[in-house]
């Protein structure tokens, strides 16, 4: 499979979650993505933080949470804190295009991550800096996830039953938009490097892109001072019905967001008197009287399972069953589109992982599973030239 991103290498000085589900992506398109962990200290377990993230572990320190972002990488240790490993890292961003982090926002430049330090070695590279708040702002050193995102940019004002608390996404989804984001601002200064000869500073923040996943509640906000408020059922905010309704065993999501679909609805449904009706003739209507639009239609939809009303309305009206995760990860649907992937790991040689959601010419990118930390020490580091005393050394030394 010819892989769009090969020959391409990037370092990275990653942890946790938003850093390393940007960079698999570009793993799985074929680059050589360099992942740098802390080596082990006496007593201090080194490597990324996600590999000891639980419950679930193939051994101590390597967990499936780490597998999940880290499909496709090379692990090299490396002790950015000293100089001798910094120097390492010059060494290696010579001959690579890109260096990525997603350290707290003051610690690129203390630890030469960033263009100023890595420019004069290599004019073409690029870095990427992914943080809580940006590096250039009176919060760059404060500490930051995800949850705290959604909190502050309103995330969970928007989530949940208007007459309960406000609830966050069941996902890291802010950590997972940011790292998509910084990758696509990676690709195209990387782009403009092979063109111009020479690299830059690209900057992406969980904040910004938080706020920025705000967008049309948002600008309806900032231009009508409209403030979007909770709707019940997980509703659309103003186009109805589009919302969760109650199956004779369950939920599912129906969204009859154009005209044509709510007369394909209740046609279907066999309730074309609803057309006529004049609570629910024309979309304002509907909208207008949605809570009473949505008793009429959960007692139809009352009447069977779930399963009766996906299979009579799918490919017509836009629908889906609400599953739990069991349910949705055991979708055949998505065995059918090849969603789902086997790997080899050490400790378990048929490791399920979720397949990339990008295909070149039809077909899934390859996937290998996350390495060991510093599988790829000796490698890495025979690639800019050091010799195996130098590497034995190194190691001895604790800079790798």
């Amino acid at each position: 499979m010819r892989l769009p991103l090969t020959g391409y290498r990037i370092l990275s000085a990653e942890q946790y979650g938003a850093g390393p589900y940007g960079t698999m992506f570009l793993a799985q398109m074929g680059a050589e993505v360099i992942k740098i962990e802390p080596p082990n200290k006496p007593g201090q377990p080194g490597g990324d933080t996600a590999r000891a993230v639980g419950p679930h572990f193939l051994r101590e320190n390597e967990s499936l949470y780490f597998q999940t972002f880290n499909l496709n990488k090379k692990s090299l240790t490396l002790d950015l804190q000293s100089e001798r490993g910094r120097a390492i890292l010059r060494d290696l961003a010579a001959t690579s295009h890109a260096m990525v982090n997603n350290l707290r926002g003051d610690l690129p430049a203390r630890l030469g991550l960033d263009y100023a330090a890595l420019g004069p070695v290599n004019p073409s590279i690029v870095c990427a800096h992914l943080s809580a708040y940006g590096r250039d702002n009176p919060r760059a050193k404060w500490p930051g996830y995800d949850y705290l995102m959604q909190a502050e940019a309103g995330f969970l004002s928007l989530t949940g039953e208007p007459d309960g608390p406000p609830v966050r996404f069941g996902l890291s989804i802010v950590d997972f938009m940011t790292g998509t984001q910084m990758t696509v601002g990676l690709l195209a200064a990387m782009l403009d490097a092979q063109r111009s000869g020479t690299g830059c500073d690209i900057d992406v923040d969980l904040l910004s892109t938080a706020a920025h996943q705000m967008s049309y509640p948002a600008v309806w906000y900032m231009n009508e001072a409209d403030v979007t408020p909770r709707a019940p059922r997980s509703a659309h905010p103003s186009v109805t019905p589009s919302q969760m309704f109650r199956s004779a065993d369950g939920w599912m999501f129906v969204m009859a967001q154009l005209p044509k679909f709510w007369t394909i609805l209740v046609d279907t449904i066999g309730r074309s008197d609803l057309k006529d009706d004049p609570r629910f003739r024309k979309p304002a209507d509907r909208l207008a009287n949605r809570d009473v639009l949505t008793e009429v239609l959960d007692a139809v939809f009352g009447t069977q399972p779930t399963q009766h009303w996906v299979d009579l309305l799918s490919g017509k009206v836009p629908v889906a069953p609400v599953h739990d995760l069991a349910s949705a990860m055991d979708n055949p649907f998505l065995q059918e589109t090849g969603m789902m992937q086997q790997v080899e790991h050490p400790d378990r040689p048929e490791l399920r992982v979720l397949a990339s959601p990008i295909r070149v010419d039809g077909q899934r990118l390859p996937a290998r599973a996350g390495p060991l930390l510093g599988a790829d020490n000796d490698d890495v580091l025979a690639s800019i030239g050091l010799s195996a005393d130098e590497i034995a050394a190194l190691k001895r030394d604790g800079i790798v």
